[in-house]
């Protein structure tokens, strides 16, 4: 039996999703924003059956610090030995800096 690893949101990540929503809502397409947080949240679901299933971020370079790439964003996770931390969900084109 594979390895169920737990998964949780760090504040920035939930604040970026609650951006998205507010974006669309401003676009007056909300319906597409609630699809859209929806997928990001079943992709984020399926890391706690398969946490590596995400690349190494490229500006990092660090096998912990991964992304799922979700078009038109990129759900960024620390994977652990026995969880995966959701840290950010922004726009694919933006960079990722260390703060």
């Amino acid at each position: 039996m594979n390895k169920v690893f737990s998964v949780s949101l760090a504040d920035s990540a939930v604040r970026d999703l609650e951006e998205i929503r507010e974006y669309y809502e401003a676009q007056l397409v909300p319906e597409v924003g609630r699809s859209l947080i929806a997928e990001i949240i079943a992709a984020i679901k399926e890391l706690s059956r398969f946490p590596d299933r995400g690349r190494v971020v490229p500006e990092f370079n660090q096998p912990l610090l991964r992304e799922l790439i979700h078009p038109p964003f990129r759900i960024v996770y620390r994977r652990d030995a026995a969880r995966v931390r959701i840290v950010r969900v922004w726009r694919s084109e933006r960079l990722l800096q260390l703060p």
